[in-house]
């Protein structure tokens, strides 16, 4: 996995880079903001405490303030992001109450719960558009800023490629800046992972319109657990251009990741007690077990303006990922911990391509001022997965004392993969922001016309052996009221079109399974202190619920599920020198249907009833010790259900996250010293047990890295 991020500037400095990505977004000479209808620019400027944006994209509509948005979301900053030493997109979004992963922490991919939703890493946008970030596990390095959006995206980003209505996470790509920058970052994590990093970015031009960024890093050596290591690499090139009318940019990206014996989520047999976690560093995997992918992507993104008040837009994408995994997933059969483990060789390869056209723009009449847009998007993949190929006999052994055998080797198996599914998704959106009284009162409406198409095919004869094609028109409405100048009430009602998908442990795992419709109805509160942001929502979501029978390994829809939650948030710095960030999530998942009538009114699979996290910074007085900050981070979640008659469940865990920065100078160039302790107190835990697998926790991870600005 990715580990540590890139370190940033000295104390002072800091608070000059935070002023300089302020000055991107206001219309400090050289680099400029984009105009109301673009997005091609420097992100809305960070919110005071630089670890969140004051806003985000909200798709066709472009960026929004986070205070003007019928929504609730949050956008996380590179601040952030090098401050905490992430090393992935999941590190990140373990800031946000309304999150949970579903797989494990060292298995080299990333999956998520979205309040109480899964949501894949293949329905991860890349600057707006989806399928262009590695499929399972996508850099950290060169991205900008971590938008999340809790609840459905579909009026405003189109059809993920899964349909996920849980919320969705947009990666925004790092732009050069108006200063030049050079920023070296050497890290270390348990037991024996070295890390390095280069960020480079310059302007040209008279007026600065020219840009290039190059973010690379490589990460190679043994991890916390047990006969484990990785070597990862990526290398990403952004260039653009902002004219007096027109801009554009281009994001070139390659990244591979080499694992050796990772970590894989497991089952349990029905009926079975499960059993405590075990010792986080133990490995139950083979040491010869391996995950190999590799990513190859482009984006591009053109905006004219056609008057001040009109944008026209394009933008492309086009990704190529590869993968082989050579392992198993392991089913627990006894509640003493013992595991079966058919070890099988699984090629895999995805093609995403991805386009979208569109108009913003804005217009009055009379009293009332429109913000609109128009949108046309398309999204075409051809993905292989044959059937597993069965290597050797399966290994039995037990988590608290695992067996290793033997070697098995590949040799002889084919790494052929033919295509076994290919999937379009298509729609035309148009929305449009009325405001009025001086933008107290703001209503959105709009709606999605969208289509799913579907296919599966025979990896052998490569004949199609399933068809599904689904079509729906989502309709959208947000209404935002400002009473007071600092207070937004808010209010929204979304559709959206959920394509399930089953776990890659399933005997039908590239099955096409129709799509359903989806609901979201929310209310909730914004109050804007100045520099604290605090914000309330309470919500409702209905989706179409699937499960991995533990006996038979098939994955159905049977079902329907129902997510009723409040959530409280919080962002900013309340006082100098103190930051807070993070928020609690109160859930209530029920079956609403279910196949067996005996389920309905029970508590849905991997939905806790307690989400909470909670980070927070407190920089020592200078007369103490100027530079230093003390960083700590808790989250907690309450129990889970592993199945759908509640009889298998999951306990309660708790993790502490401790940290210490210090920034100075040497030479007159900004040094920034880091150390973080994941898991402090050695906590051992199962994480999630969300469609029906079983996630196991972050062990105690060190973490220590040092960044220079030349």
């Amino acid at each position: 996995m990715p580990c540590l991020a890139q370190g940033a500037a000295a104390q002072s400095d800091i608070r000059l880079d935070e002023i300089t990505v302020a000055g991107q977004a206001g219309g400090r000479p050289g680099l400029q903001a984009p105009p109301p209808n673009g997005v091609v620019g420097p992100p809305p400027p960070a919110y005071p405490g630089g670890q969140v944006g004051s806003g985000s994209r909200l798709g066709l509509l472009g960026n929004r303030d986070v205070f003007d948005q019928p929504f609730s979301s949050t956008s996380y900053t590179d601040k952030l992001i090098r401050d905490q030493q992430a090393r992935n997109v999941q590190d990140v979004v373990n800031n946000d109450p309304s999150i949970r992963t579903n797989v494990p922490a060292f298995s080299g991919i990333l999956g998520f719960f979205i309040r109480g939703f899964p949501v894949f890493a293949q329905d991860m946008a890349f600057n707006g558009l989806f399928g262009v970030a590695d499929a399972f596990n996508p850099a950290i390095e060169p991205i900008e800023r971590v938008e999340v959006l809790r609840g459905p995206s579909t009026l405003l980003s189109g059809v993920p490629p899964f349909g996920n209505i849980g919320g969705i996470i947009n990666l925004i790509p790092k732009r050069a800046g108006d200063e030049p920058l050079t920023r070296a970052t050497i890290g270390y994590a348990s037991d024996a992972t070295i890390y390095k990093a280069i960020d480079v970015s310059r302007r040209f031009g008279d007026a600065k319109e020219w840009g290039v960024r190059f973010n690379g890093a490589f990460n190679n050596g043994r991890t916390p657990i047990d006969n484990q290591s990785l070597h990862f690499g990526v290398a990403a090139l952004a260039l653009d251009y902002r004219g007096e009318r027109l801009r554009a940019s281009l994001d070139l990206g390659y990244q591979e990741l080499d694992f050796t014996s990772p970590l894989r989520n497991r089952s349990v047999a029905a009926g079975v007690r499960i059993p405590r976690a075990p010792d986080l560093t133990l490995n139950q995997q083979q040491p010869w077990e391996y995950r190999d992918s590799a990513n190859q992507q482009l984006a591009t993104r053109v905006e004219y303006d056609l008057t001040p008040d009109l944008t026209l837009y394009g933008a492309y994408g086009v990704s190529n990922f590869r993968q082989e995994y050579f392992g198993g997933v392991l089913t627990i059969f006894s509640p003493r911990g013992d595991y079966r483990d058919p070890v099988s060789y699984l090629p895999f390869h995805i093609v995403n391509q991805t386009a979208e056209a569109g108009l913003r723009g804005t217009v009055e009449t009379g009293p009332v001022k429109h913000s609109f847009g128009l949108a046309a998007v398309g999204f075409w993949q051809d993905l292989a997965q044959p059937p597993a190929q069965n290597v050797g006999s399966t290994i039995v052994s037990n988590l608290y004392d695992p067996t290793y055998v033997a070697p098995r080797s590949t040799i002889g198996l084919s790494n052929a993969t033919p295509r076994t599914s290919s999937r379009i998704n298509r729609s035309i959106a148009v929305a449009d922001t009325l405001s009025i009284l001086d933008d107290r009162v703001l209503l959105t409406i709009g709606g999605r016309w969208q289509s799913l198409d579907v296919n599966s095919y025979s990896a052998t004869t490569g004949l199609r052996t399933g068809a599904s094609e689904s079509g729906a028109f989502s309709p959208g409405v947000g209404l935002v009221v400002k009473p007071w100048e600092r207070l937004s009430l808010y209010a929204n009602y979304v559709e959206g079109l959920t394509s399930p998908a089953a776990p890659v442990n399933a005997v039908n795992a590239s099955a096409a399974f129709p799509a359903f419709v989806s609901r979201q109805t929310e209310v909730g509160a914004k109050y804007d202190f100045g520099t604290v942001g605090v914000g309330f929502a309470a919500f409702e979501i209905e989706q179409p619920s699937g499960f991995l029978d533990s006996r038979t390994l098939v994955f159905s829809v049977d079902g329907r599920q129902r997510n009723s939650g409040v959530e409280l948030t919080v962002f900013g710095e309340p006082v100098p020198g103190v930051r807070l960030l993070g928020g609690v999530t109160l859930l209530d998942g029920v079956q609403v249907r279910a196949q067996d009538p005996r389920n309905v009114g029970r508590t849905a699979v991997g939905v806790p009833d307690v989400q909470l996290n909670l980070y927070g910074e407190y920089d020592l007085p200078p007369s103490l010790l100027p530079g230093l900050t003390l960083t700590g981070r808790v989250i907690y979640t309450s129990a889970q259900y592993y199945d759908l008659a509640n009889s298998q469940k999951i306990p309660d865990w708790a993790t502490l996250d401790v940290g210490l920065r210090y920034a100075t100078t040497v030479q007159d160039r900004p040094l920034t010293l880091r150390a973080t302790v994941a898991n402090v107190t050695g906590t051992n835990y199962w994480a999630s047990t969300g469609r029906g697998i079983l996630s196991q926790g972050t062990p105690r991870t060190f973490l220590l890295s040092a960044s220079m600005d030349f």
